[in-house]
Formats: structure tokens, C-alpha cells, sequence
């Protein structure tokens, strides 16, 4: 069976790939491939670089491993990464609606496609993605502060045309009413231009008594060779979803936890406190476009063109922690809001000797523009609900809602940020087994922070990263380490003396997180066995804190250290056999907090579980006889964790859990058949950030997919 495996390599002629060593790629699946691994990338370093030798950690999760487990979701893509987890689903509220993982001991949402910014208040489909990027460690020197985190980032590599005709259309029957169709064609339009269109539409209700998720994607993409030197690249996709939730859980952050076993929730596992008519629309769109010209043999010019819209129009919802031992109250809002990004990226990218050395360098500037706005209702008090009794005194139905909202009212408002930076990276190849990479950002933000009230006028800030690769055994072997950057805008405050009196407007320095990390890196056996192996260590300064002798001001200080190891193995040890396993561990912790600031020396709520295990194979069956024949099985893992975990209030522990996955398949003559179960022991689980969610329980789906 071939699989055709878009990389940006395809979306250049043939000369300005050379320019950046690349190629276009064919795979055949012979079953004595490392078929999940993929060993470079142009966007983690915004250069060419092999695994081997980038400095930077990242995992890379193939349309191949979303094919084979038949996936729907970009939570059950993301169990394939080490040392990631989802802490919230989608709310679709404004501004940040979409999913929030922790990674490295911090929070950190999907919102870059393509090394760009993507911005979605909802969830992201998986229909029109290539290969999924998770790029570990503070990248502020490459990707600023604005839009990652410093745990690191996630980036979406889509699907881009190709020059010859094909195409997959495929269908996904499942557990909850799981409706999904998808379809995949690419056509050369001329001898010049090519077209590729991925599309889908998704129906799925929820594992409780009430909630759903519907959407449409629909993702034109073009590729225009001008001529020898000249290429386009236009991507583009149309997201219209709709969907009701079942509203958060909060545990009350003021006041001490009335409560501290899981019995309470145990017992209205399956109830979800809301309505189908309560819904929220969150309808996106994103293109982006791409000119690239090969300047000289050494040099090529990206002029890149990136934006993005999402809306938030409908019912969000929380129930808050009454701190009575059973009750919460609802609080609603109609929510209506919008989101616009411009980015617009200028990047040279060359490929030079200087005496005996080999360079790679990169120098851009970058300009993005945000704007949010916000003409929401205010929020409402809607009923008592208790988890004991399983009882809900609130109003599920949209007109009672908007009766409780027709007086309230958030007023309307703006947020703009506009962000100017200029980078450089270079990587230097003293010798073929040694490199160092030398990369500076300057970047400057003005604007409002997200929900700040105060401008910031002009904040400059400097981001450096430095990498050191040794190759040992020439592209098999690789030590390296790296000392990498972040940084984060705060809002401005208005402090006062302890009396109350002088108020004054207070800025601050942005918060800088640092990293240092080693570790290796190898492709052995003839790349049967990929494996990365590192040590890290991030300490984030400057975050704020309550002034100890002064209550009304905010000074600046606090600290929160986060270390741990990461394993990450792709292998394929046998023929027909494919596994992608890893393990972490996270030691995280507030090492700097103001007197009866509630953190001092403890986990942070946002940082997850301390360890965290992934675990898939798939089995080819190599017999003439059984040929096409395939299995599956998986698992995650993940250590017991506090969603709250505050001196102030006390800890709320969600336990460990173990979920088991198995699927079977069968492909011949293009057609491929895949029988998958989900959560195989029907296991309850919660994830949280200061909230309690019961994850989905078991399920089966079925996918079918033709190849033409």
C-alpha cells in the first residue's frame, strides 16, 4: 500500500527545495519501516533540520497513527505525544475557548498551524492534518510570548496539494451516535497549479444524559508555480461547529474545600447539568499564504501572510462550589465575542560555508496584530445544583435563560495587541558531528494584555536560545543541550498605598521563564529504533504577588521552578511491528511566593499529573495468507494529581488512571477497514484545572476509508 506523506517539501518547485534540502517523499509500507517516525521538520526551527540535529526536543504524530487508530479528536491524537495531557475541553467562551493540555508543569492551548498563529475559540478537526508538531520547552526566541506556553507549543502541519491526481474518502460510525464523513482529493488543475480539498462533517453526542458536538470543515489549499524560482502556497479552512457542553466544575478557590472525596462526583458521573438547547457556535476561519523565491542557490525568501477569525455566540455555563459539602451554583452568560489575527512573517533562510563551517541561517521579522472583542450579556445566577441528590432548581431551556439575561448586560469592549519582532538563528557546523545553534529575538508589545483595562504603550524584550549538538555516531547518535527562552506581557494594575489612597497606574516587566536542558537523541538499528532521552529544567521569574506589607499593591518575584525527565521511543523492531511509547515525570513547584500567598512550595494547579505514560503498537500480520490483516493496542497512563492544591483552601486530589485501547483492522485493493474500542474497561477518570471533569467512558467505532 502507498502512502503519499505531504511535507512542506511539496510545496515548492523543485529548486527552492533544494535550497532548503528537501524533497518530496514516497512512502512505501513494506512493514519494515519506522513508518511513525518522521525525521525532520521545517517549522520547530523555522529551518531544515533533522531530529538529530535540532537541539530541541519535539514528538511528531504522523496522518499515519491518526489513520490507525482511528481518529476523530485532536485529545486522542495528542495521547501520542510524551508528557502531554488536557486539563479543559472546549468552552468556546471568547478569547480562550479552545482546549488547554499542561505540558512541562504548564498550561498551553493549539494556536499555531503551519509555525503561524491560528487562533480558535473551539476544538480543531483533525480532517486536514499532516502531522501534529508537540515542540517542548519555552520557544519564545522563535515564536514569542503572546500565543505558547512556556511548557512549549503545538503545532498543526496540514495537508498541502501534491501534483498528481488522488484522493480518500472515508466514513466513521461510533458509540454515541458518532457520525462522520471525510474526504480528501487532490487534482492538478494545469501544469503549474494544484488543488487539494480535505473536508468533514461530525456528529457526536455526549457519554452523558445531554450534550453534543456537530461541525463542518471544509479546507481548500492551492499551490501555484509561478515559474523556475517563484511558488505560492495558499491554505485555507472554513469551520462552522455547534455544541452543548455540560458546564464546568468548579471547586471554590476562596474558601476551604468542604469536601475531599470523589463520591460526590461518582455519583452523577452521567449527569450532565445542561440541555441540548443551550448551545454555543463557534465558527472559524484561517488562510494563510506563502511566497517562496529562490533568491540565489544559497538563499531563499518565505514572505508568509497568516489570519485567522473565530466567533463565540451562544450559552456558557459553570457551576461554582457552594463550600457546603454538596451544592453549586450555576452561573450563566449569552456570550458574544469575535477574534482576528494578522501575522505577517518575513523569513530568509540560507545555506552557506564560511572557511570550512556550514552554516544554515534564518533572519525574520514578524508583525502580529490581535484584536478581541467582547459584546457579551453579563452572568447570571441560575439555579442550585446538587450532586447528592442529583437535583437542578435552575432553567435548562433558552427562553428561561434569556429572561434571567434580559437586564444584564457586560458591556462592549476591545482588546488590541500589536507585536513587532525581528529574530536571527544560525546554525554553525564547525564539523560534521558538532553544531551550535546561536538564535536572538528583540520584540516589541504594545496594547492590552487579554481581560487587562490599561494599555501597555511600548515593552521591549530580548529572547535568546543557544543549542549544542555532538553526533558521536554520525546520524545515528546525538548528545545534545540547549538554554531556551520565554516570555509573557502582564497586564498593567491600578496599587494604592495601604490606606487606599493614591492610586497610581503600575506596569510590569514581563514574566521570563528559562530553560536549560540535556539529553540524546538516536536513530539505531537502521532507524528500527528512534529514541530521545532529556533532562530539563525551567524557572519562571518575575510573576506577580501580593505586596506582604502592603495589600493593596502588587510587587514583582515570584518564582515557580519546573524540572523533570522525559522518554520518547518510536521503533519498529520487528518486521510488520510499530510502536510509539514514552514516559514523564514532572517536579513542579512554587519556589517563590508572597507571605499567605497560598503557593509556596507546592505543585501548581495548572502542571497536571507528575507522570504521565503513552503506549501504541499496531501489528501488521506478515502471513501471504492473512495479508492486510492488522492489530492494535494501546494505553495512558497518568498519576494522581490535586486540581486545587492552595494553603488557602487545601488540596482536591483526582486519582490515577490506566485507559486501555485496542482496534483491529483489515486493508486490501485501496480499501481499508478499522474496528477500534476506546477505554476498553470502561474506566471513570477526571481531569481539572481547579475543576473536576468526568472523561468519556467506553466507546466503539468503526472506520472505513477508500483510497483512489
Amino acid at each position: 500500500m502507498l502512502l503519499s506523506i505531504s511535507t512542506f517539501a511539496q510545496q515548492a518547485n523543485q529548486d527552492t527545495l533544494k535550497s532548503l534540502e528537501l524533497a518530496p517523499v514516497t512512502v512505501t509500507v513494506t512493514g519494515t519501516r519506522n513508518i511513525y517516525k518522521i525525521d525532520s521538520s521545517t517549522t520547530v526551527s523555522k529551518l531544515p533540520l533533522k531530529d538529530l540535529e535540532n537541539p530541541q526536543v519535539y514528538n511528531t504524530i504522523s496522518k499515519i497513527v491518526l489513520k490507525d487508530q482511528v481518529i476523530t479528536n485532536l485529545n486522542n491524537a495528542l495521547k501520542n505525544a510524551t508528557g502531554i495531557t488536557r486539563l479543559w475541553e472546549s468552552t468556546g467562551r471568547g478569547g480562550d475557548g479552545a482546549e488547554f493540555y499542561s505540558m512541562r508543569g504548564f498550561a498551553v492551548q493549539p494556536t499555531m498551524t503551519n509555525g503561524m498563529p491560528n487562533i480558535s475559540n473551539g476544538t480543531t478537526d483533525p480532517v486536514n492534518i499532516e502531522n501534529i508538531e508537540v515542540i517542548k520547552g519555552p520557544s519564545g526566541t522563535l515564536y514569542g510570548g503572546s500565543l505558547i506556553a512556556y511548557g512549549g507549543l503545538i503545532n498543526i502541519v496540514t495537508k498541502k496539494p501534491y501534483e498528481t491526481f488522488g484522493g480518500e474518502v472515508g466514513y466513521v460510525a461510533g458509540s454515541y451516535g458518532l457520525n462522520r464523513y471525510t474526504a480528501d482529493i487532490n487534482i492538478p488543475l494545469s501544469k503549474n497549479v494544484f488543488a487539494r480539498v480535505n473536508a468533514a462533517y461530525h456528529y457526536e453526542n455526549s457519554f452523558q444524559d445531554a450534550g453534543f458536538n456537530k461541525a463542518f470543515v471544509i479546507a481548500p489549499s492551492f499551490k501555484i508555480v509561478a515559474n523556475d524560482k517563484l511558488t505560492f502556497l495558499i491554505n485555507t479552512e472554513f469551520k462552522n461547529s455547534e455544541g452543548a457542553n455540560a458546564p464546568m466544575i468548579f471547586l471554590n478557590r476562596y474558601a476551604p474545600l468542604s469536601f475531599h472525596s470523589l463520591d460526590l462526583f461518582e455519583k452523577s458521573y452521567k449527569i450532565s447539568y445542561t440541555s441540548n438547547s443551550l448551545t454555543m457556535k463557534n465558527p472559524s476561519f484561517n488562510i494563510q499564504t506563502q511566497a517562496l523565491y529562490k533568491l540565489s542557490n544559497n538563499w531563499t525568501s518565505q514572505t508568509v501572510l497568516s489570519r485567522s477569525n473565530t466567533k463565540t455566540n451562544g450559552y456558557y455555563h459553570y457551576l461554582w462550589d457552594a463550600s457546603n459539602g454538596d451544592e453549586f451554583t450555576r452561573y450563566i452568560s449569552k456570550r458574544n465575542g469575535e477574534t482576528n489575527t494578522t501575522d505577517i512573517q518575513q523569513n530568509f533562510i540560507g545555506n552557506f560555508n564560511m572557511g570550512k563551517m556550514k552554516n544554515k541561517l534564518l533572519i525574520g521579522l514578524d508583525y502580529l496584530n490581535s484584536q478581541i472583542t467582547n459584546n457579551s450579556t453579563g452572568w447570571v445566577a441560575d439555579g442550585i445544583v446538587s450532586l447528592v441528590n442529583q437535583t437542578d432548581s435552575g432553567s435548562l431551556t433558552t427562553q428561561g435563560v434569556d429572561n434571567l439575561l434580559i437586564n444584564s448586560a457586560e458591556g462592549n469592549s476591545i482588546v488590541e495587541t500589536k507585536i513587532m519582532s525581528a529574530y536571527v538563528s544560525d546554525v554553525i557546523n564547525f564539523t560534521p558531528k558538532i553544531s551550535v545553534m546561536l538564535s536572538l529575538r528583540v520584540d516589541n508589545f504594545s496594547g492590552k494584555p487579554l481581560w487587562a483595562t490599561d494599555e501597555i504603550k511600548s515593552q521591549t524584550t530580548l529572547s535568546p536560545k543557544l543549542g549544542l549538538v555532538y553526533q558521536p555516531i554520525l546520524n545515528q547518535l546525538s548528545l545534545f543541550a540547549n538554554y531556551m527562552n520565554g516570555f509573557t506581557n502582564l497586564a498593567p494594575a491600578e496599587v494604592s498605598d495601604i490606606n487606599g489612597n493614591n492610586p497610581t497606574l503600575k506596569i510590569f516587566e514581563p514574566e521570563q521563564a528559562n530553560q536549560y536542558e540535556f539529553g540524546a537523541k538516536a536513530n539505531l538499528y537502521k532507524d528500527k529504533i528512534s529514541l530521545t532521552a532529556s533532562y530539563y529544567n525551567i524557572l519562571v521569574s518575575n510573576k506577580t504577588m501580593t505586596d506582604p506589607t502592603n495589600v493593596n499593591n502588587i510587587i514583582q518575584g515570584g518564582e515557580v521552578e519546573s524540572k523533570g525527565f522525559e522518554l520518547s521511543v518510536v521503533t519498529n523492531p520487528i518486521k510488520g511491528l510499530n510502536i510509539i511509547t514514552g514516559f514523564s515525570h514532572n517536579d513542579n513547584k512554587v519556589t517563590k511566593d508572597a507571605a499567605d500567598g497560598g503557593y509556596l512550595g507546592l505543585r501548581t494547579e495548572e502542571s497536571g499529573p507528575a507522570n504521565l505514560f503513552n503506549f501504541w503498537t499496531t501489528y501488521r500480520v506478515q502471513n501471504e495468507k492473512l495479508k492486510g490483516l492488522s492489530f492494535g493496542f494501546g494505553a495512558n497512563y497518568a498519576s494522581e494529581f490535586n486540581t486545587l492544591n492552595r494553603s488557602t483552601t487545601g488540596s482536591f486530589t483526582l486519582p490515577s488512571y490506566t485507559i486501555f485501547n485496542a482496534l483491529i483492522g483489515y486493508s486490501a485493493n485501496n480499501f481499508s477497514l478499522n474496528l477500534k474500542l476506546d477505554n476498553i474497561g470502561n474506566t471513570k477518570y477526571y481531569t481539572g484545572w481547579s475543576t473536576v471533569t468526568p472523561q468519556r467512558l467506553r466507546a466503539i467505532s468503526l472506520g472505513m476509508s477508500y483510497k483512489f
